[in-house]
């Protein structure tokens, strides 16, 4: 089996600049993912796709395959991820090997474990590559408790149910995407430019330190504190 694990990590993010190069723990942000990935077996490469030249060389550092700087019309606000998906598996499926599913590892999740990357894949490995593999965890508040702003500020219920009249114990529960890992087979990929279809398995991550996503200075806060603890 033969996985390619593909790391998207553009220059820009007006939320929290440079984020992908920030130090957390005495390295930049994306060499977390890109360690992780280095002790998984059926991993054959770890390719970083970037549009940013001082990305690139850190990762190369810490053995990452950088072989090209990304296309600008694939490093915008309004780019999606699927198709930097495409043009990197298209380029190494070319050039290197066919695989037998693309990974997902998105660098703002630091701390990802080794463990739960494996358990992914041999879920995907279980159902012969034929549907993606999506990491998920319980979300805080169920979508039957929340709301959306009307006119004049007025609160409306997001669904038309009775979820307001049940106790929190009694809703089902509920998952959400968390976005540490998506696996998906390549052919599947070209042809839905989905990572998430109709199909999918999810695996559960219970651990709010390692299904941390990084994306604002106090995600990034946070993540130095739970380094702290560990110290």
């Amino acid at each position: 089996m033969k996985i390619l694990a593909i790391i998207p990590a553009r220059a820009g993010s007006k939320r929290l600049p440079n984020k992908n190069k920030l130090p957390l723990g005495g390295k930049p942000l994306i060499t977390w993912s890109i360690d992780s990935a280095r002790g998984v077996e059926s991993i054959c490469d770890i390719m970083v796709s970037t549009d940013d030249p001082e990305i690139s060389e850190i990762s190369k550092m810490h053995g990452a395959l950088v072989p090209w700087l990304r296309p600008s019309e694939l490093a915008t606000d309004e780019s999606h991820v699927v198709d930097t998906l495409i043009h990197a598996v298209d380029w190494y499926e070319k050039n290197k090997c066919k695989v037998d599913g693309v990974l997902l590892l998105q660098p703002t999740s630091p701390f990802r474990k080794i463990k739960t990357i494996e358990q992914a894949i041999e879920i995907y490995n279980s159902a012969d590559f034929s549907t993606s593999v999506v990491s998920v965890s319980k979300v805080k508040t169920n979508p039957a408790w929340c709301f959306k702003l009307a006119n004049d500020d007025v609160l409306k219920p997001l669904f038309d149910n009775d979820g307001f009249t049940k106790r929190a114990q009694d809703l089902e529960t509920v998952y959400g995407l968390n976005g540490l890992i998506y696996i998906i087979n390549p052919k599947e990929l070209r042809v839905t430019k989905k990572v998430v279809g109709e199909k999918t398995k999810g695996i559960v991550v219970l651990d709010t330190c390692e299904a941390l996503d990084i994306d604002t200075q106090d995600d990034f806060d946070l993540a130095e504190l739970y380094l702290k603890k560990q110290l």
